[in-house]
């Protein structure tokens, strides 16, 4: 979650560039599965010990660019969605917490119908 002087920064950073055109919500949203994607590969193939190292190095500003573009993405999309990103967590996280309970499912790793 991003505070509102952030987004309206990125939402001017968009209106000055004349993006509003291309930035329906199906287009948004395929970028953000793209940039989720590309999240990901860097992870592939690597173990935790392999991360921890490349986190110690200059490619870690790689990872967090590719944080940020998910994070401007999936603002972008709740801003013209009007999705207040942060009720929205918190009523899934009611439900969560209703579908996993705690003395059920702590330390399993299980899909929330597989265990009883």
């Amino acid at each position: 979650m991003i505070n509102a002087e952030l987004l309206k920064q990125l939402i001017d950073f968009r209106r000055e560039r004349d993006w509003e055109q291309f930035h329906n919500p199906k287009d948004i949203a395929i970028s953000l599965s793209i940039e989720a994607a590309e999240l990901l590969e860097w992870f592939q193939w690597r173990d935790k010990t392999e991360i921890q190292q490349l986190l110690a190095t200059d490619k870690r500003e790689a990872l967090e660019d590719e944080i940020a573009d998910v994070a401007v993405y999936l603002s972008y999309l709740c801003h013209d969605l009007n999705i207040d990103l942060e009720q929205v967590i918190k009523r899934k996280m009611h439900k969560n917490a209703e579908k996993y309970p705690v003395d059920k499912v702590k330390g399993r790793a299980d899909k929330y119908d597989e265990y009883s």
